[in-house]
């Protein structure tokens, strides 16, 4: 059970040592987001926005993380999403599902950074949004095969 419903956002420059429970602190600056967990056990939740991490909505009035947060290696081992400043509780994962999902983000960031790296920035900003998916699906199949030839 999360105690707090709700977040309100305030933009900073530096995110603060103590966080107060029940606000989302947004830098812009350093493309951070931190708060309180929300389920009260005040451990820090830091949400970094990178193309791999979190991405950061604001409308004007609210603000939106996506995808979710999973405080896997905290006590509580809560699960929300931000969604408007509304804090949504998300069902729990086990043990095997978060192994999963740290093998998915593993891969995400490997494929992301690969595409573009330096010695494939040609590559990339010449390319359509569809040309790097498409090579981003091969590396990965690429991977996936170096790693079943090592396994025989």
């Amino acid at each position: 059970m999360l105690r707090h419903a709700r977040l309100e956002h305030r933009f900073v420059q530096y995110i603060p040592e103590k966080l107060e429970p029940g606000i989302i602190y947004i830098s812009m600056e350093f493309a951070t987001a931190a708060h309180a967990c929300c389920c009260g056990c005040a451990e820090q939740v830091i949400t970094p926005f990178t193309p791999t991490d979190w991405k950061l909505t604001f409308d004007g009035e609210t603000v939106s993380l996506w995808p979710s947060i999973g405080n896997w290696n905290s006590k509580c081992r809560s699960h929300y999403f931000v969604d408007r400043n509304r804090v949504v509780e998300a069902l729990p994962w086990n043990q095997k599902r978060i192994e999963a999902g740290r093998r998915q983000d593993t891969m995400a960031k490997a494929d992301y950074y690969e595409t573009a790296s330096p010695r494939n920035l040609d590559d990339v900003t010449t390319s359509t949004p569809d040309d790097r998916r498409s090579s981003t699906v091969w590396a990965r199949i690429a991977r996936k095969m170096k790693k079943r030839k090592r396994s025989l």
